[in-house]
């Protein structure tokens, strides 16, 4: 089969080396991919949000089936988009991904279908939310209402820091029309999980448990990322956790995109606060994560593009879906200063990798043959390992051997996890 792949960042590249070792994949594509998806896949310049061009490459380059990976794309109908031309998609339709697309349609979605959540207030006037965070309890969360490249919900210590958050968001305008609306949610403690999750709509198949790293410093200080790295499964996320997430949470959650006419088949990501008072969904995300991607397909040891046929066509129940008790890290080498301002350019140098060991490009270019840094988040070292200890060390140890100039990535990813498991 001819696969299309839509995106061109780490996550990209983990499904596309997951999706090259099922017997049934011939050839794949990528668009726009980058220079390191270049090594293991077609690349063409095609933006994943030129949705036009997507169809039209699709359509001239005999393509079998298509993953649409990111969530701008998805949001706005590139899977419509493909299915109308005859090609089957990997990812909900557009009505589905509003779950994403709009904070404020997840969280009534929430509050209609009795799914634990935080308290929140939609706003789409900055003066009332302005007015309605002055006698709110701190810290409190302010979300941008769409896509924001993982960078829209900020915590706010008091009420000079949620002013000035609402004021580049709504007036500003930072994130764009993304920002237009927001929520103010309040401020839940425990322990993060992330749970991606296959459904087609009828059975869900939940993924390895992963841990993300969102802070850019160590310590889990500094600002907002997409994310500086992971590692799977996370200790906190038990069995009997895991089964109160499938009766409360993840069932509830497709049984009401249902009742609401937008079923959604593809990737359902849930993100997790394990509070006091059980579980609670702190966000929904309509496609993989990035970097949990990066540490949970290493560990998925049935046919990921089997699945995937198998939930686009309404037959997961069906089938196998099996992961590796393993575990695996994921530590992000990005450019210093990111997310604000960085410099690339930079040339890449790569070791060879051993067994178990893999590196997801991400912000990277290729020009002569030679890879240079093109982004913030420039690349993801993975390890898998018997046991976590190992796969964190396993991770660091390769992620010492990479090198450009102005790298930087933090000292303690999966320092937390390890400490829950007593390893620290």
């Amino acid at each position: 089969m001819n696969i299309l792949v839509i995106g061109g960042g780490g996550r990209e590249h983990a499904v596309v080396k997951a999706l090259k070792k099922s017997k049934d994949c011939s050839r794949i594509y990528a668009l726009p991919g980058n220079g390191g998806i270049a090594a293991d896949a077609e690349c063409y310049p095609v933006k994943a949000t030129d949705i036009r061009g997507i169809v039209s490459f699709a359509s001239s380059h005999a393509v079998d089936f298509a993953v649409v990976t990111p969530d701008d794309p998805l949001v706005m109908g590139c899977v419509d988009a493909l299915e109308a031309i005859g090609v089957p998609c990997f990812g909900p339709d557009k009505k589905a991904a509003a779950i994403e697309g709009s904070k404020i349609f997840a969280k009534r979605l929430m509050k209609k279908y009795n799914i634990p959540t935080a308290k929140s207030e939609a706003f789409g006037d900055p003066q009332a939310a302005l007015a309605y965070l002055k006698d709110h309890a701190y810290p409190a969360v302010v979300k941008a209402d769409g896509p924001a490249l993982g960078k829209g919900a900020v915590i706010v210590q008091s009420y000079e820091e949620a002013e000035r958050c609402v004021r580049e968001m709504m007036v500003e305008k930072i994130f764009g029309a993304s920002g237009e609306k927001v929520l103010v949610e309040e401020f839940l403690t425990g322990p993060e999980v992330s749970v991606l999750t296959f459904t087609d709509g009828k059975t869900v198949v939940p993924m390895v448990s992963s841990m993300d790293h969102k802070r850019a410093l160590d310590g889990d200080r500094g600002l907002n990322t997409g994310g500086m790295g992971t590692v799977a499964p996370n200790p906190y996320y038990t069995e009997a956790v895991a089964r109160e997430c499938m009766e409360r949470v993840f069932l509830p959650t497709v049984r009401a995109m249902n009742a609401e006419g937008r079923t959604f088949r593809g990737c359902l990501y849930f993100g997790l606060m394990l509070t006091s008072d059980g579980p609670k969904v702190i966000e929904y995300n309509c496609r993989f994560g990035d970097p949990e991607t990066q540490v949970v397909l290493p560990l998925l040891k049935s046919d990921l593009l089997a699945v995937m046929r198998a939930v686009r066509d309404g037959r997961l129940n069906e089938t196998e879906v099996e992961f590796s008790a393993r575990s695996a890290c994921c530590v992000v080498l990005a450019s210093e200063g990111y997310p604000k301002q960085y410099e690339t350019g930079f040339e890449i140098s790569l070791p060879r990798t051993e067994e178990e060991e893999e590196i997801y490009l991400a912000g990277v270019k290729r020009e002569g043959g030679k890879l240079f840094t093109a982004g913030g988040r420039v690349l993801g070292a993975v390890k898998t390992a018997d046991t976590l200890q190992e796969a964190v060390r396993g991770a660091y140890a390769l992620a010492e051997k990479i090198s450009f100039a102005n790298a930087y990535y933090r000292k303690d990813i999966g320092k937390r996890a390890r400490a829950a498991l007593g390893e620290e």
